[in-house]
């Protein structure tokens, strides 16, 4: 299998030093069976393996529907976010914003079906990826949703004190649970 790789990642190079072929990970290029894409996965998984590689393909994902209304889609959207978490090792990707995006959809997805699992979710999130306040603010919004507002205020609170960026984010959403409303962030501020 090391061999196959080494392979593959030499002809990968070299077909990319010849310009002559577009990169099939370009996220307007993917082309793949649009049922389950496993072609796509396994693309990803044998070439590059990055989060950058991944999110585009699951935001591409996302756009066949909306999974508040789609059970389906929702189930195939859990797997692959699934998948892709597994596939990205935390101890390599834990400063990576796509990486920490990943997590924080997943987290948001599983919201939908089971919210225990959701918040083991936003934990790994919160604790792998420290540096980024819209983790912390997107599970400070979880728990607010769940009413429970201690929690809520305490995620925000820690997350200052782990130095996240951007402070101004923490600071809008500390206000705004202040105000008592219930989104942290409208959408300009995300």
């Amino acid at each position: 299998i090391a061999s196959i790789m080494n392979r593959v990642r030499n002809l990968k190079n070299k077909y990319r030093n010849e310009d002559n072929i577009t990169d099939e990970l370009n996220c307007t290029k993917i082309s793949a069976d649009t049922t389950d894409n496993s072609g796509t996965v396994n693309q990803i998984m044998m070439t590059a393996n990055n989060p950058e590689d991944w999110l585009c393909f699951l935001l591409r994902l996302e756009k066949k529907g909306v999974p508040q209304m789609d059970v389906s889609l929702l189930n195939r959207l859990i797997g692959r976010y699934s998948q892709a978490v597994t596939a990205l090792p935390a101890e390599k990707y834990s400063q990576d914003e796509s990486y920490a995006r990943i997590l924080v959809r997943f987290a948001e997805l599983k919201a939908l079906q089971d919210p225990e699992e959701a918040r083991d979710q936003f934990h790994l999130a919160r604790l792998n990826c420290k540096k980024f306040a819209f983790v912390h603010v997107a599970f400070a919004q979880f728990e607010l949703s769940q009413e429970n507002e201690k929690k809520c205020k305490q995620i925000l609170q820690k997350a200052v004190e782990y130095s996240a960026v951007p402070l101004e984010m923490l600071e809008t959403a500390l206000q705004n649970f202040h105000l008592k409303k219930k989104q942290l962030l409208s959408d300009e501020d995300k």
